[in-house]
């Protein structure tokens, strides 16, 4: 009996300890007191029929049993577990600690194939135990702040420790002290690794962003490719409705000039008249006279793209575009109209070329000079190009007979970065007659070879070896004004009774190669002139007179271009110098090492051909100067290699430059063209 009743409680201790059975509330207790209810039920049910207590313990047991059943929570508790989900009978029968703990366990392989590869030799508990605050500090911090408010030997000696001052250090305290410094080494250490890790992380974010970067730019190629193939499909369409048109016209002319036929006697004599006189008596009379010309013969609408391409100014600055073979011979002049549009050049090979800068093509040939161009000028389909046969050609580009084809090479030439073998060569030739329908018309008055000019609307203005400025008008074709350089110079200096306007001495030995008008630029009346004595003349063509001149360089004028505000001038004397128009002072200067050949600026940049391999960058933002060419590739290849790689050849000296819109062209002494971003 008593190891009954022992048993009884330890079962009782054990049942009251343990948890709920299956998630329903009933616990042990309650189920052996329901089994032993069913068991003597069960034995008073199998018991002899003769023991007469039998069926008042039957009964008894009955009515507890349904007392029991009625209960609302012991239904509703075995309904639940008789629905309960395979989910819930594990939830309820096993702890959370132990769920996560077989979770972790019993992880899929394929789970665990997808785990990225960690290089980390702290866990991650350690290093959130390493970004805890060191507790122990802050404590002893406001525990002193705390003592500090009472002042008795017994606070200070709270603050300093139960030992005294005078007392050395026990060894439990520099034990402590050093498991301490050890413990503060080791979050120290893990710390370290944790930025360690961090940075490699932003590494691996940064190459990732520059792959979707890579990726968005060739689509944004592509895009600006379907674009210009549109435009040029649009422009197709609008030829074919403006042909349309002048032939409903025609037709309509014809119909109206239509008269009765009218009789001829044949027995008369024919007068003689001359056959020329006589067609053309007889072409002007009749209605032969409205026959429109031939489709080849008709001028097209300007080709003027209405989108301008924006995709190089998401290029990192200095980054190569393309490089082109153009010529065999040094370049003289080059310009171009837009980013990724059409670009002309020239050289002392007595070519001039027209290329597609999207597709690295050459257009054609501007075949007319007899003699090398010394300066050009694009804007919009018109180009006007001045030659050492004291000429002026003036050609339009739009009816050059050109396709444009889509073309994919920049790509190629940005992802191969530091490729200095990727010169494209100079594709076939074209066909002579693809810019037969170009020339306009000639300009000739001048009587030695035009070194300068500059067109603006209906004005153009062109300087020569002879000594004098021209004023012409494109609608006319014909010279309008003629300016003598020194005769206004002598002007200007007897009316301001100075020295200011009159030719003088640049103060260095004279330069034979030097032009004596080496740069000029007009709008509408005004007109900017850099010549070799070093001075920059401003003109009013309305009278024909220099109104200004602008001291300050000592060698002769190469470049010069303005704006509302300031005018910039590029010398021999390898300075460049801005000035302010309004005031006629210099707003700042800076020089380089070698003369100035060419420049040119745009909204934020001065680019400058300064007798390198590079050009030189002027940021007017920041005022940073850097370097932008092919000379910068080699040199950092050489400097790479522990010996200069054979068949490597040092990039050519800039001569010509120039920039619009963050897109640079360079020509060299070699004739490539480089076309840059910056």
């Amino acid at each position: 009996m008593a190891n009954h009743d022992g048993s009884h409680a330890s079962r009782h201790r054990r049942g009251a300890s343990e948890e709920s059975v299956l998630g329903t509330g009933v616990t042990t207790r309650q189920i052996e007191a329901f089994g032993r209810k069913v068991t003597t039920t069960a034995s008073h049910l199998m018991g002899p029929l003769a023991d007469p207590s039998s069926s008042v313990h039957y009964q008894h047991a009955m009515s507890e049993l349904h007392k029991e059943l009625r209960r609302p929570g012991i239904q509703q508790r075995v309904f639940s577990y008789a629905k309960a989900s395979p989910t819930e009978l594990v939830r309820s029968k096993l702890s959370t600690t132990e769920i996560q703990h077989r979770a972790l366990t019993y992880l899929p392989d394929d789970l665990l194939r997808n785990i990225p590869d960690s290089e980390n030799v702290y866990s991650l508990f350690q290093g959130f135990q390493a970004t805890i605050p060191e507790e122990e500090e802050e404590e002893s911090g406001r525990g002193t702040k705390k003592h500090r408010r009472l002042d008795s030997r017994t606070s200070k000696l709270l603050e300093l420790g139960v030992q005294s001052p005078k007392e050395p250090p026990s060894l439990t305290d520099l034990r402590r002290d050093r498991d301490k410094s050890n413990h503060r080494l080791e979050m120290m250490n893990v710390r370290k690794n944790m930025c360690s890790a961090e940075i490699r992380e932003i590494d691996n974010k940064v190459s990732n962003l520059n792959s979707m970067r890579k990726i968005i730019l060739d689509r944004l190629e592509d895009i600006e490719q379907d674009e210009r193939q549109a435009e040029q499909g649009l422009l197709e369409l609008d030829n074919r409705i403006e042909e349309m048109v002048e032939d409903l016209d025609d037709v309509a002319t014809l119909g109206h000039a239509v008269t009765p036929p009218v009789e001829v006697d044949f027995e008369d004599p024919a007068p003689d008249y001359d056959v020329d006189e006589m067609n053309e008596s007889f072409m002007s009379a009749s209605i032969y006279e409205k026959i429109p010309s031939p489709r080849s013969n008709k001028r097209h609408k300007p080709t003027r793209r209405k989108s301008i391409p924006i995709r190089h100014e998401h290029f990192e600055p200095g980054s190569k575009i393309r490089e082109l073979q153009a010529h065999n011979d040094m370049i003289t002049a080059l310009d171009f109209d837009t980013p990724f549009g059409t670009m002309v050049t020239s050289a002392l090979d007595d070519t001039v070329r027209v290329w597609d800068l999207n597709a690295g093509r050459c257009i054609g040939l501007l075949e007319g000079h007899h003699a090398s161009v010394r300066c050009l000028q694009v804007e919009d389909n018109i180009v006007a190009t001045g030659s050492m046969d004291a000429s002026i050609r003036l050609w339009d580009l739009s009816k050059a007979d050109y396709t444009p084809r889509e073309n994919r090479s920049t790509k190629h030439t940005l992802d191969a970065e530091g490729d200095e073998g990727d010169i494209e060569e100079s594709s076939p030739p074209p066909h002579s007659s693809s810019t037969r329908d170009c020339p306009l018309f000639s300009l000739e008055a001048h009587v030695d070879e035009v070194t300068a000019l500059h067109f603006r609307g209906d004005t153009l203005v062109s300087g020569s070896a002879d000594k004098t400025l021209r004023q012409w008008d494109l609608v006319k074709g014909r010279c309008v004004q003629t300016l003598d350089v020194l005769w206004a110079a002598a002007q200007a200096s007897a009316a301001m009774n100075s020295t200011d306007g009159q030719w003088r001495a640049t103060g260095r030995s004279s330069d034979a190669s030097a032009d004596f008008v080496g740069a000029l630029q007009c709008f509408d009346a005004a007109l900017a002139c850099g010549t070799a004595d070093g001075m920059v003349r401003l003109w009013d063509l309305r009278s024909g007179q220099v109104h200004r001149s602008l001291v300050g360089h000592t060698g002769p004028v190469t470049c010069l271009q303005f704006d509302d505000v300031h005018l910039v001038t590029g010398s021999l004397d390898r300075s460049i110098r801005i000035w302010d128009l309004r005031t006629g002072s210099i707003h700042d200067a800076y020089a380089y090492d070698h003369p100035i050949t060419s420049m040119m600026f745009d909204s934020r940049r001065i680019a400058a051909a300064a007798g390198e391999d590079v050009v030189k960058i002027y940021d007017k933002t920041d005022g940073r100067h850097w370097d932008c060419g092919a000379g910068l590739d080699v040199a950092a290849a050489a400097a790479a290699a522990a010996a200069p790689e054979e068949g490597r050849q040092p990039a050519a000296v800039v001569g010509r430059v120039r920039i619009k819109d963050g897109y640079l062209t360079e020509g060299r002494k070699d004739g490539i063209v480089g076309v840059w971003s910056c």
